[in-house]
């Protein structure tokens, strides 16, 4: 059988948890993720656990936040006047906005906090600081 190498174009079907059991996204229902094996398209710890699988194979991956979305970085958070945003925006804990940076570039955000004069938005990916576990199977190589 033909196994998985650097360079190699892999489908998988996944399901990826936090250690709680949480899942947080999944490929069923949906096409099976195409990616090339080293070319830094997914998470790498995914990444590095394709090599020397093989279609069929279905494997645990452990991912520790280092090698998934990184530990939060609290440069990535910033407080801001309120009187800064429209008044139409909903502020409430959890609501994902899209800011965009000087030069045109748009950047998700999270509202984590706000109050009469401030609102704080998170900048970090939403699993950053978390350990992720994927249960994959490789459906093909090509």
């Amino acid at each position: 059988m033909t196994e998985i190498k650097q360079g190699d174009t892999v489908r998988i079907h996944y399901t990826g948890t936090l250690l709680d059991g949480k899942v947080f996204d999944s490929s069923d229902g949906r096409d099976p993720l195409e990616f090339v094996v080293g070319s830094g398209q997914i998470i790498p710890g995914l990444d590095s656990a394709m090599p020397g699988l093989s279609a069929g194979d279905k494997k645990r991956v452990e991912i520790a936040c280092t090698d998934a979305y990184g530990p939060i970085n609290p440069a990535m958070r910033q407080e801001i006047p309120r009187e800064g945003i429209p008044g139409d925006i909903p502020l409430d804990p959890g609501t994902q906005l899209q800011m965009q940076t000087p030069d045109g570039q748009a950047v998700p955000v999270t509202v984590v906090d706000a109050n009469d004069a401030t609102v704080t938005l998170d900048a970090n990916h939403p699993l950053a600081g978390q350990d992720l576990i994927f249960e994959i199977e490789v459906v093909s190589i090509d």
